[in-house]
């Protein structure tokens, strides 16, 4: 996931996408979050790499978290004080 969220919650473009995904890759990722704004460069990453990634594009956090965050699994919620 790459991009810059506004106050407003608008997910604005950023630079550097193809080396960005390249690194993606490189490290197993198969999946990518990227601003809507950058879908042009999307053209820019080899076709062999786009080939073995999904890609969504974004325009608002409301949009990015659910693809982004997964609720957690097997874990335990401690109920008490806190310090």
């Amino acid at each position: 996931m790459t991009g810059e969220i506004s106050l407003r919650g608008r997910v604005l473009p950023v630079g550097g996408i193809k080396e960005k995904v390249l690194a993606a890759a490189r490290a197993g990722i198969k999946q990518v979050l990227l601003p809507e704004h950058n879908r042009k460069d999307w053209a820019e990453v080899p076709g062999e790499v786009r080939a073995k990634m999904t890609v969504h594009f974004v325009r608002r956090i409301s949009e990015l978290l659910p693809l982004a965050l997964v609720e957690a699994t097997g874990t335990k919620v401690k109920k008490g004080k806190t310090k």
